[in-house]
């Protein structure tokens, strides 16, 4: 189980209704919706352990530099269901609990200003940061063992984008950022927890 804690004339009248259009920006109705993504389509990673529980240590500021609230899909939201999706506990015999820590979930804006440059408007750079630890923990030996993630990405965008065009660049650049975190973690696990993992990949053999 994993507990989750944390057209004058008609064609005149179409130009002008036409251009007018374009002045005002969409409305949240014609926004396209975004959602996290999910990884559910690869099969789980089954541990070796009762319990698996998911923490959050990360705690957004709502204040600029700081801009993750303002994103369509959520980073921290992404890792609990990333979490869910990729681990399941497949022991429970076991004493054994992993724990799925999110330290940091963030993304920050910076303005790089162009200067004296006429042609060149000011640009925003965002920078998505994503820090996660898997903790394996055996109270009956003792023993602990871990793997971590600092995962990052960086965007930058003309500082007049719409908020429409914004949404898109930041949806695609989480799913980036999470599609590189899957590769990395999965592999972490299968090379630091090996010993917890129940279904380890099969490498194949040559004669």
């Amino acid at each position: 189980m994993i507990k989750l804690t944390k057209i004058i004339p008609l064609f005149m009248a179409g130009i002008f209704l036409s251009g007018c259009a374009s002045w005002f920006p969409q409305s949240e109705e014609n926004l396209p919706r975004y959602t996290e993504p999910r990884y559910d389509t690869e099969e789980p990673i089954q541990l070796k352990v009762s319990q698996i529980n998911v923490i959050s240590e990360f705690a957004p500021s709502f204040t600029r530099p700081h801009v993750e609230h303002l994103f369509p899909v959520s980073i921290e939201k992404t890792a609990k269901l990333w979490a869910q999706d990729r681990l399941k506990a497949a022991d429970f015999s076991s004493s054994k609990i992993a724990e799925v820590i999110i330290k940091d979930a963030s993304v920050t804006e910076s303005l790089e200003q162009s200067g004296n440059q006429i042609f060149n408007s000011d640009r925003v750079r965002y920078r998505a940061t994503l820090v996660m630890t898997i903790k394996i923990t055996d109270p009956e030996n003792m023993s602990q063992a871990s793997t971590n993630v600092d995962a990052w990405r960086e965007l930058t965008i003309p500082a007049d984008t719409d908020i429409a065009e914004k949404e898109q660049y930041w949806n695609g650049m989480v799913k980036k950022l999470f599609d590189e975190f899957n590769t990395k973690m999965t592999t972490n696990i299968y090379e630091y927890l090996n010993m917890y993992v129940i279904n380890k990949p099969i490498s194949p053999t040559y004669y």
